[in-house]
């Protein structure tokens, strides 16, 4: 679960969902009048979102369940409290908006995510927003592998990441093999991960927000970041 490899490869490289979504999250807060409060960042991996919200004045505490990416966060922005835990069971303070960038609603390494434990996770964000406040996330569903499978690899200075993913249609499984290579010294480190996400409806999703009593909005992008096929993004609003 994005052990220290992946960790440093995700943070270099695969940046632009979580920068073209501080766009977003900019635009919401301010056209609600929230120039300053608390932010809460769910599966905030290595702190991208969190260093530019902070760096703006919002108070903003990040959660991941990998300890590689938290303790790149932590030095990226020493300010801000990161807290290595289930986005499940953190304990919400009351706040502006919470953000969960990148399929953390899918991911399966974490044991508590569950129908019933997403369902307690929406009633507990309602609680805690404010007025006017936000929950802004992405899921993945199914489609999100044109025709069931998909190999690919990405290149950058010093590492190298090959992935395969295959979807699983009827079980609503995503599988990624993820293998990556790191020069270490001189000598390149191979590591390898396996990635399991459960496959969402964004239909149900927004039925289970709007009987908690959001309003919800469906988004085709985060800025310049088009989502693709079986990639979607959600703003629930609370009003």
């Amino acid at each position: 679960m994005y052990r220290e490899d992946l960790a440093y490869i995700h943070d270099q490289g695969f940046s632009d969902l979580a920068e073209n979504a501080v766009a977003i999250i900019l635009k919401t807060l301010q056209n609600n009048h929230k120039q300053q409060g608390k932010v809460i960042d769910l599966g905030c991996g290595s702190g991208i979102t969190a260093q530019k919200l902070s760096g703006l004045g919002y108070d903003v505490i990040g959660v991941d369940l990998s300890p590689d990416l938290i303790a790149i966060a932590r030095q990226r922005v020493p300010e801000v409290q990161f807290y290595t835990e289930s986005l499940f069971t953190f304990s919400f303070p009351f706040c502006e908006a919470v953000i969960a960038i990148g399929e953390c609603l899918n991911y399966l390494f974490d044991c508590q995510n569950t129908t019933k434990k997403r369902l307690k996770l929406f009633k507990n964000i309602y609680d805690k927003l404010s007025y006017n406040g936000f929950f802004l996330f992405d899921i993945a569903e199914t489609g999100r592998v044109s025709n069931g499978y998909f190999k690919t690899y990405t290149e950058g200075k010093e590492w190298v990441v090959l992935m395969t993913a295959e979807e699983d249609k009827d079980k609503k499984k995503l599988t990624r093999w993820i293998t990556t290579f790191r020069k270490i010294d001189k000598l390149y480190r191979k590591q390898q991960e396996v990635h399991i996400l459960c496959l969402l409806d964004h239909k149900e999703i927004i039925k289970t927000l709007e009987n908690i009593g959001f309003k919800v909005d469906i988004l085709t992008s985060y800025y310049n970041f088009k989502f693709s096929q079986g990639h979607r993004g959600l703003l629930a609003k609370k009003l």
